[in-house]
């Protein structure tokens, strides 16, 4: 008669519900790591992209003489820091207006900051430090490696 009237429950099931609450969360932690270092290799390919498709056009407009800029000899019609990119560069023959690659240079997500590394034609393609003369590509300055094992630094 007394045991129908009390409430709660045993020491028992509160184990094993705590035991299921651990191994549920126990689960879920690495699948959420693993979205969030997915979601950054995503930012990550899209941030490349935007970055090699500026140069890639300032280099298209610059090889067909369309950028009103003075050319460095060993620049071979790269831009010579990223910053021209969002700064712009008057048209050849004009006098106002810019052309802008950029609106800003993209946050690499793995180191949280602007500052990317880069490679000038004249770099070894391997090569961690950048010679100065064009910037020819970019590439992240994390040391971490993708689950296939490739340093993020070479996508």
């Amino acid at each position: 008669m007394r045991r129908r009237n009390q409430r709660g429950l045993s020491l028992v099931e509160l184990i094993v519900a705590f035991t299921i609450l651990m191994m549920l969360t126990g689960m879920a932690v690495p699948l959420a790591r693993y979205k969030v270092r997915r979601e950054r290799e995503r930012e990550l390919r899209t941030a490349l992209r935007e970055i090699h498709a500026a140069i890639d056009k300032y280099k298209d407009l610059s090889d067909q003489k369309k950028l009103g800029v003075q050319e460095k000899l060993d620049s071979f019609g790269y831009p010579e820091s990223l910053d021209i990119l969002v700064e712009g560069v008057k048209p050849a023959g004009q006098t106002e207006g810019k052309i802008r690659f950029l609106r800003k240079i993209p946050k690499d997500p793995f180191t949280n900051s602007v500052e990317w590394g880069k490679r000038s034609v004249q770099d070894d393609p391997k090569a961690q430090s950048w010679g100065g003369q064009n910037v020819f590509a970019v590439f992240s300055k994390t040391t971490e490696k993708a689950p296939d094992g490739t340093p993020y630094s070479e996508w």
